[in-house]
């Protein structure tokens, strides 16, 4: 029997108080109450239906994201992970990740969180400074990312994250620099800084700001990624900061062309099988069909022609060297498939190949996109 990848658990809570003008995620603004107890039972019933691709293998990690999943209570939290439990055989040293947005933080919940199985926080700071906050719709301040970074400390959970974005509405360096300082000044073991980026079908889309242009941002990055190594924080992946032992495994996994079981609105799975398919799951987004107990939208099988670019796509986002013994392990396919491939990349100087593994170098991170082209499937 083939190796399998390592598994993880994505379970998404699809609420938030209101929808932020440049979010892509599938979230909806909460009318009325969470129906705590009642979604969880749809996702528990949800996962139940999808235990036969699981193959009865260890959960090493989960991430329950959104929306904003500090809207689920303590109470609907615990019946949550103790009906993951009780459902799949989980890793006594299992990473548990929850999304939080500042503006919903409290301390007795942080705690019930803590107690249900959650060691890992992501809190959505976005900004520390109160005019950003509000161009992009956020519901917290300043003070209370501030306050819910503390919480996360006091608990002495395994690792937090503070979600930090640059590339704002009009920001200058100075200020993006600012936002950077200050999240390093509250001692997260993981940063994530990422870039807005305008989405399509999003208010922002409709009513674009004004953002930095192509140098800005580039002095942006610049001096932040020096901030940012100065501080301790290694770069793991395009937006992903970490201090040395605390990179976000469920991410990697995700990175690493893992497998991963999606539950609830919206969420995507990738189960590899026993017998080298590669099965793609997505979920039923609206709230209101996947509680009617449709939870499946679409299942189907990756295809032999669209694995080398469905793996790479991954793997080449990593900063780490991909070993390519992988590439046959997790995707079925000989080396051979790809070699016209590589040879190009390699003769382009997008990477480096030793007898172990790839290396996207220094000109293949700034080409990414015309590396990731030539694994593309071609269209028959």
């Amino acid at each position: 029997m083939r190796k399998l990848p390592p598994l993880s658990l994505y379970i998404h809570i699809p609420w938030c108080v209101q929808k932020c003008p440049y979010c892509d995620f599938n979230s909806h603004a909460l009318k009325g109450e969470v129906p705590h107890e009642e979604y969880v039972r749809h996702l528990l019933a949800d996962l139940d239906a999808d235990l036969p691709l699981a193959s009865g293998r260890e959960v090493s990690t989960i991430f329950i994201g959104g929306g904003t999943p500090s809207l689920l209570s303590s109470e609907a939290m615990q019946m949550l992970l103790d009906g993951v439990r009780a459902r799949l055989p989980l890793s006594p040293t299992a990473e548990i990740t929850m999304e939080a947005n500042p503006g919903t933080v409290e301390a007795d919940r942080f705690s019930g969180y803590q107690r249900a199985g959650i060691n890992r926080i992501s809190i959505g700071v976005q900004s520390f400074s109160e005019q950003k906050l509000a161009r992009l719709g956020r519901i917290h301040g300043p003070e209370e990312a501030r306050r819910a970074a503390g919480l996360a400390t006091d608990l002495n959970l395994r690792s937090f994250n503070l979600d930090l974005m640059h590339g704002l509405p009009d920001q200058s360096l100075e200020e993006a620099l600012d936002d950077l300082r200050q999240a390093i000044a509250l001692n997260p073991p993981h940063l994530s800084w990422y870039q807005l980026t305008i989405e399509p079908n999003t208010l922002f889309a409709s009513r674009p700001p004004v953002l930095p242009d192509d140098d800005a941002l580039w002095d942006i990055f610049e001096q932040g990624d020096q901030l940012l190594t100065a501080a301790g924080y290694v770069q793991y992946e395009t937006s992903a900061y970490a201090k040395p032992g605390y990179r976000c495994e469920h991410n990697l996994n995700y990175w690493r062309f893992g497998d991963y079981l999606g539950v609830g609105c919206g969420a995507h799975g990738k189960l590899t099988q026993a017998d080298g398919r590669i099965i793609r799951t997505s979920k039923t987004r609206h709230p209101r069909g996947f509680m009617a107990g449709n939870y499946l939208d679409r299942r189907h099988e990756v295809s032999d022609s669209e694995k080398p670019f469905e793996f790479f796509m991954n793997r080449f986002r990593l900063l780490e060297a991909a070993p390519r013994e992988e590439f046959q392990l997790y995707t079925g396919l000989a080396e051979s498939v790809i070699r016209p491939q590589i040879d190009e990349a390699l003769s382009q100087g997008y990477l480096t190949e030793t007898p172990e593994s790839w290396q996207v170098t220094e000109k293949g991170k700034l080409f990414l996109n015309s590396l990731l082209e030539l694994f593309l499937a071609e269209e028959a």
